[in-house]
């Protein structure tokens, strides 16, 4: 998403010069906020700068300050992400979007046509016939910043790198929506409700008040944050404001008419464009298969993709019978979610059957590397409210053993694991979305961060000055720019200069690649303590000891409760499988039975692994179109899903013992290398 982007070239006749910009953002220094701050001359820090942008900002062009404030919150957060654009090529505490670059370069997420969504041997994997075409017309919504170019005078190179011509160019929009709406450039908030509603850029009205009334939500119980920059902004609580919410009516956006065929809550704008089930060519079919969850098997958990690909190209794809599916859809620029399967039939979209047929789909537009991609405010609050609303009416635990990246689902089989995606990738951030989610990641009770001796630990770093060097983002070797990142890197040893875990699954040298998770664990994944040694600590990963900093002072983990599984006296080893399949005996006639294979891991003999569920053997049989082959096959066998490297796996219940992770044997720190 760098590269050159096309700069409106504007007639002299209203339009101010780049110096005259430059004098705007300098006066931006000079306002005084709420009349209460003396001018960066007597020596104040700069951390009050961007909060000065903001009053200048609304001075100017006439926008009540707490009006700008709010959209912005939701836009970014108030962050600037170093001038880097998010998912869908927006920049800046307003994210002003030019997606230009990225429709130019981006890769679709499934279309190369190499890997098998469905992920079941059992029947062959289908590919598309005809690639997506990247290079359609851009909507308005993502071409904002050539618009705020055109309002301001100010060159898009500056609206894209400088925090308070960004904002400038926000508060430009709204008050040109306002005055399209022919409405007063009125200083009470309430009377904003319309054009913030068209400054979402979505083009129906249900899409537009859910987030202009998210606008509004943030309005009336204030924020306060320090941003990626060091710069503290606050907005004050309106708990009394009412917007004038009738005039939605004069945007003219087109209205959705309720087809009742969405399973999303009412909190969030949501269309249905299905996937087609379809039948084809000799006896094929896609792009889902059709069942009765949870009737005749439980929904266990809820997939978090990115699609590599803009939202037009996406559902371009998922309406194609002969490939892929998903079951939900989520807009970076305001929230909308598009429905394309129903929660009860089965999507091809994790890469692995068991997976598939125990989870919901939802792909989320963006790019995971292009580079140092970050997410809207308002698409992790719409996914927010539908995982919300999806865990209430499945039973789906609100944790990450049951709320798994793309990144984290197993290879079903040893050959399939190179392979497996690694969506949404370290800059998803876990943190604030399980904030969103109302559960948040916390230090149990009457626990110190620091776990001396066993124990397991949830990793939790702080996302904005977590910034591990990644390398891969624009070109391959080459570092990505500093970003905040919910994952911590792991070594060999307590020190930087040993070398990275290796994962013999993909059976290559760890690298920083973006996309290389050998090394890798997240926010939220939960780890046996192994070891302990000063600043450091290790956790059993891999089969082996693997080392992250967590320093007193800067920790990256805390300490958690819960079961771990160890190998049962007199193993030397245990096999790990990708996917939880019954033993043979449990297959009725008709129904051929699936091998159990072993990955290529093992856990040797006293180490300990987080347990997330216990699970019965299980397989969907579904291969042909009709439904009245199709089969749930249970067996007797239990496995434990356990966080086994940065991905989950599987062991069956009879090969190990599960106690309290405080119970596990004891790790001593302070002594040796933990090799």
């Amino acid at each position: 998403m760098r590269g050159s982007v096309t700069e409106p070239t504007p007639p002299h006749s209203g339009r101010r010069t780049r110096r005259t910009a430059g004098a705007v953002a300098a006066a931006a220094l000079l306002l005084p906020l709420l009349g209460a701050a003396p001018p960066p001359s007597t020596g104040e820090p700069s951390a009050g700068l961007l909060q000065r942008a903001f009053a200048s900002a609304a001075t100017e062009y006439h926008v009540p300050q707490s009006v700008l404030l709010a959209v912005s919150y939701l836009q970014s957060r108030w962050d600037t992400h170093g001038g880097a654009p998010s998912v869908t090529g927006g920049y800046g505490p307003m994210h002003l979007t030019d997606a230009h670059t990225a429709l130019a370069t981006a890769t679709e997420h499934f279309a190369d046509g190499t890997e098998d969504a469905r992920g079941d041997s059992a029947r062959p994997a289908l590919h598309p016939g005809v690639r997506v075409p990247q290079n359609s017309a851009l909507p308005a919504r993502l071409k904002t910043l050539v618009k705020a170019a055109a309002l301001t005078g100010i060159p898009a190179a500056d609206l894209r790198t400088d925090a308070a011509a960004n904002v400038a160019g926000g508060a430009a929009l709204l008050a040109a929506a306002q005055r399209d709406l022919h409405q007063p450039l009125s200083a009470d908030p309430a009377q904003w409700y319309g054009a913030v509603a068209r400054f979402s850029g979505a083009d129906d009205t249900a899409t537009a008040s859910a987030y202009a009334d998210d606008v509004f939500d943030v309005l009336h119980t204030g924020e306060e944050r320090t941003t990626d920059t060091g710069q503290f902004v606050a907005l004050a609580a309106q708990p009394g404001l009412r917007a004038d919410t009738a005039q939605l009516k004069l945007t003219g956006l087109r209205t959705v008419a309720a087809d009742g065929e969405t399973e999303c809550p009412t909190t969030v704008s949501c269309e249905w464009i299905p996937a087609p089930y379809a039948q084809f060519g000799d006896n094929d079919y896609g792009n889902h298969d059709l069942s009765d969850r949870p009737v005749s098997q439980s929904i266990k958990y809820i997939v978090i993709h990115d699609t590599e690909g803009s939202w037009d190209t996406t559902l371009n794809l998922v309406q194609d019978p002969t490939y892929v599916s998903w079951n939900y859809t989520i807009r970076s620029t305001d929230g909308l979610i598009a429905q394309h399967v129903k929660a009860k039939d089965v999507a091809w979209h994790a890469g692995n059957w068991y997976i598939n047929a125990k989870s919901i789909g939802i792909e989320h537009e963006g790019f995971l590397a292009s580079p140092d991609a970050w997410y809207t405010e308002a698409m992790y609050r719409s996914s927010a409210r539908l995982v919300k609303y999806l865990s209430e009416q499945y039973g789906i635990p609100l944790d990450r053993q049951h709320i798994l990246g793309h990144d984290t689902v197993p290879g079903p089989t040893t050959s399939t694991i190179p392979g497996m995606h690694t969506d949404p990738g370290p800059y998803w951030d876990w943190r604030h979305y399980f904030e969103l989610l109302d559960h948040p990641f916390k230090q149990k009770a009457g626990k110190k961060h620091r776990v001396v001796t066993g124990g397991a630990v949830t990793i939790l770093p702080d996302y904005a000055t977590n910034q591990p060097t990644y390398t891969g983002c624009v070109t391959k070797g080459q570092p990505c720019a500093a970003h905040g990142s919910s994952a911590v890197r792991l070594y060999s040893d307590h020190d930087e200069s040993s070398a990275l875990i290796k994962d013999i699954g993909l059976g290559t040298t760890p690298t920083t690649d973006v996309n290389d998770l050998s090394s890798r664990a997240a926010t939220g994944q939960q780890y046996a303590v192994a070891d302990v040694w000063g600043d450091w600590t290790a956790i059993w990963y891999l089969g082996q000891k693997a080392w992250f900093k967590n320093p007193p002072s800067a920790p990256t983990a805390v300490a958690a409760t819960g079961l771990v599984i160890t190998p049962k006296a007199g193993r030397t080893s245990i096999p790990v499988y990708g996917r939880a399949y019954p033993e043979a005996s449990a297959y009725p006639a008709g129904v051929p039975a699936q091998s159990v294979s072993p990955l290529p891991y093992t856990i040797p003999a006293g180490q300990q692994y987080v347990v997330g569920d216990e699970v019965p053997g299980e397989y969907y049989y579904a291969v042909t179109f009709s439904t009245d082959s199709h089969r749930v096959v249970v067996g007797k066998d239990l496995y434990y899903e356990i966080q086994y490297g940065h991905r989950v796996e599987f062991v069956r219940a009879a090969d190990v013992d599960a106690v309290p992770a405080a119970k596990a044997g004891r790790h001593h720190g302070g002594h040796g290398h933990g090799k």
